[in-house]
């Protein structure tokens, strides 16, 4: 009786229960939740496009703060040191034995929003940013701009519980439009790996200068002046925060590193926790008129297509030509 001969089967890719590996971990993995769970949602009311439109308006040119550097390439943090930013103080001045690498800021004392927005509009580089309260316009403004510039390298994680309004929309619409992550953007909106609230409020800019402290993105939070140079005025409002910046390298490196493990762990919760993330790289109809309209302005470099190949006539297929004999050469014929 012919039996059949046995189909080799491929163990490559096979893993072997219980076996001996020469390397094992050292500490226990992060913990990370049942993909299963379904939480209880809450029930908001979408903000729309044109709310977007509204909050994200260009400011008029006349209104433009002096310390809003958007626009202009000279400035950068490159140079940047901790005194850049004593002028934001109620002194105007640190005191002579003040550190280099970092200080502390007070929300209600001193101008809290302009020294962020003094760091975070002079971004070339990179922005890693994990905040809380999300929910200052003209920051958000500014980050906008550098979400859509491509040689800023951008990993923004917002909180789900207070991240629902219009500026999470403006994050979204510019991404279904634009594809952000063709332009080095990648943004969460999440929780922590146990379902908890994302709480950490800070960034690092160019991998240069650190921000972190209790200090919400919105009016109260950063205690933002309405009487230039000071804080108080008809409807000031402020709450107790504080805000530190840093230079210190080590602490930098580290700071960042833990931003980026709080994006992936939001962006692996996303499916459980119902939060939003932006969509995988792709080109959009509008992010191809832009790079048209790119080249066509020489600001950009015209994209590389591949030589087009005519199909071969008749094609013999693959396993046919394998099977084919090779012909006989005349060295052959003779032997």
């Amino acid at each position: 009786m012919l039996m059949a001969p046995r189909k080799k089967v491929s163990r490559r890719n096979e893993s072997t229960p219980g076996a001996a590996l020469p390397f094992a971990p050292y500490l226990s993995a992060r913990p990370f939740p049942d993909p299963d769970v379904v939480l209880k949602k809450v029930r908001r009311k979408l903000p729309t496009a044109q709310a977007v439109q509204k909050a994200y308006a260009a400011p008029p040119l006349d209104k433009k703060s002096p310390n809003n550097a958007l626009g202009d390439p000279t400035q950068n943090l490159q140079t940047f040191a901790l005194s850049d930013l004593a002028k934001f103080t109620r002194e105007g001045v640190y005191s002579g034995n003040a550190s280099k690498d970092v200080h502390l800021f007070y929300v209600g004392r001193d101008d809290v929003h302009e020294i962020l927005k003094f760091i975070l509009s002079r971004v070339t580089v990179s922005l890693y940013l994990n905040m809380f309260g999300f929910d200052d316009s003209e920051l958000n403004n500014i980050l906008m701009q550098k979400a859509l510039n491509p040689a800023i390298t951008m990993m923004i994680t917002l909180d789900k519980s207070q991240a629902g309004g219009v500026h999470e929309k403006a994050l979204v619409e510019a991404d279904q439009k634009f594809n952000l992550a063709a332009f080095n953007t990648h943004f969460v909106v999440g929780q922590s790996a146990t379902h908890q609230i994302s709480h950490t409020k800070g960034f690092v800019a160019d991998g240069r200068v650190a921000a972190e402290g209790s200090t919400n993105w919105s009016t109260a939070g950063e205690g933002t002046f309405v009487v230039v140079g000071q804080p108080g005025g008809p409807g000031y409002k402020a709450q107790n925060n504080t805000q530190s910046v840093i230079t210190d390298p080590d602490t930098i490196v580290r700071f960042q590193t833990e931003l980026i493990s709080e994006h992936m762990i939001a962006r692996s919760v996303v499916a459980a926790s119902g939060g939003v993330k932006n969509v995988p790289l792709k080109t959009t109809p509008a992010t191809k008129k832009f790079v048209q309209q790119s080249v066509e302005k020489g600001a950009a470099p015209a994209p590389v297509q591949a030589p087009a190949v005519a199909p071969a006539k008749n094609p013999v297929p693959a396993r046919k030509a394998a099977r084919k004999p090779a012909k006989k050469t005349a060295a052959r014929r003779k032997a």
